[in-house]
């Protein structure tokens, strides 16, 4: 797995979201943007993550960030868990791994005695010139906005 890390430019991505628009790197050029990565939409964790992130979006974008969710579901399966929870940021569908694979999350896991391939949940913070500014390797899901609130 080689993931990103501060100081490395991110390469230019265009994945749809969950409503079928197509979401470029490019599109954020400019701003400051929060890339969080998850591994599977509407379980538990993930959940926590993005709803901790919405319940502190206005504290968020007071600093200047924009956000966006990814992980390899269907859009379908993105767009359900954003409407359940109405979440004011898109969740990329990012089933062809293009956006995983740019950020270097994908990679060996063990859960529960196994080992399997999946997608690490770390955060980037990504400056206005398209470079990882932080990265957050040790996401928690509960009160990840307030990790993203230090820096």
């Amino acid at each position: 797995m080689n993931t990103l890390k501060q100081g490395d430019k991110v390469p230019d991505f265009t994945v749809n979201d969950q409503d079928g628009n197509a979401i470029s790197l490019s599109d954020y050029k400019g701003k400051k943007l929060v890339v969080f990565f998850y591994p599977k939409a509407s379980t538990p964790g993930c959940t926590a993550e993005a709803c901790n992130l919405t319940d502190n979006y206005k504290a968020l974008q007071e600093k200047g960030y924009e956000i966006l969710g990814v992980s390899a579901d269907s859009e379908k399966r993105q767009s359900n868990f954003k409407t359940k929870y109405e979440f004011p940021f898109p969740l990329l569908a990012d089933e062809n791994k293009e956006v995983i694979e740019a950020f270097g999350v994908w990679g060996e896991k063990k859960f529960m005695g196994k080992t399997y391939d999946g997608i690490h949940r770390k955060t980037f913070l990504v400056d206005e010139n398209g470079v990882v500014a932080h990265v957050i390797d040790k996401v928690k899901t509960k009160d990840h906005a307030a990790q993203i609130l230090e820096f």
